[in-house]
């Protein structure tokens, strides 16, 4: 196999690779993300998930050659770096030797009418976010619906908090959360804190439902609980007043697909 080999720190792919590790707006602006470690790389060569461009270390490159095979033939381009170069890009504290820049999907798909989905607002932390993701694929959940100011689903820390789920699950971004959920026409459930509120256990799900996660801290935005079809609540026992985001939305989901 022949590689582009990089040596310098300077070097445009390298700066590119930085970046994309660690900003937001530069995964937006340049419309790729990254993949580090074999088991996810794995996981989106199983999804038909192109490469654009494959980095190894030399290290990598002579453990992994019998898996790295797969990963060659996926990739538009590829590169090996010194393992020095490559911890320097790797965003773990024990790098694998193996990172893949992937295309961002454009096109979200489409919302069924007759689909289960989750959808959560201004969603901050990636753990909750991976959380949330690997235990909606676990229950069979139709996909996830973010709002466009919830952690970025590509980010390192929320595709390695779920384990891969965010690569194989529909995840639909809209900019308009409030209107885009209401134009879908399903019926829609704000999952909140409140006595009032229908119990989950009690809610009659049927084909073509929202379930509607807020905030960590501050829950869901005025906006939306307008415009939900009905608020719903998780009864709690003692002085418990709330529940972790992930909790309440890994309950929520179980009573939906239940």
């Amino acid at each position: 196999m022949n590689f582009n080999v990089i040596t310098s720190k300077d070097n445009p792919l390298i700066k590119l690779v930085c970046s994309l590790q660690t900003s937001a707006k530069a995964r937006k602006k340049e419309g790729l993300f990254v993949l580090e470690g074999l088991r996810i790389c794995d996981d989106a060569c199983e999804n038909s998930i192109r490469f654009d461009k494959l980095i190894i270390s030399k290290t990598a490159g002579e453990k992994y050659a019998e898996m790295l095979s797969k990963f060659y033939a996926n990739a538009d381009e590829i590169y090996e770096v010194p393992d020095s170069l490559f911890t320097k890009i790797s965003d773990t504290t024990s790098p694998q030797g193996v990172i893949a820049v992937v295309k961002t999907p454009t096109l979200s798909p489409e919302i069924s009418k007759n689909g289960r989905y989750i959808a959560l607002e201004n969603l901050n932390d990636p753990s909750n976010l991976g959380a949330i993701s690997r235990t909606a694929e676990a229950l069979g959940v139709s996909g996830i619906i973010l709002s466009s100011d919830s952690v970025d689903p590509y980010s390192p820390k929320s595709l390695r908090a779920s384990m891969g789920t965010l690569l194989r699950m529909p995840v639909i971004i809209l900019n308009d959360f409030v209107n885009e959920i209401v134009a879908t026409g399903l019926k829609t459930y704000a999952c909140v804190v409140d006595s009032d509120a229908m119990p989950i256990s009690k809610v009659d799900f049927t084909d073509g439902s929202i379930l509607l996660i807020g905030n960590e801290a501050n829950g869901l935005t005025d906006s939306i609980k307008a415009a939900a079809t009905q608020f719903i609540t998780i009864p709690m026992c003692g002085k418990a007043e709330s529940l972790n985001a992930a909790t309440a939305a890994s309950i929520s989901m179980w009573e939906m697909m239940k």
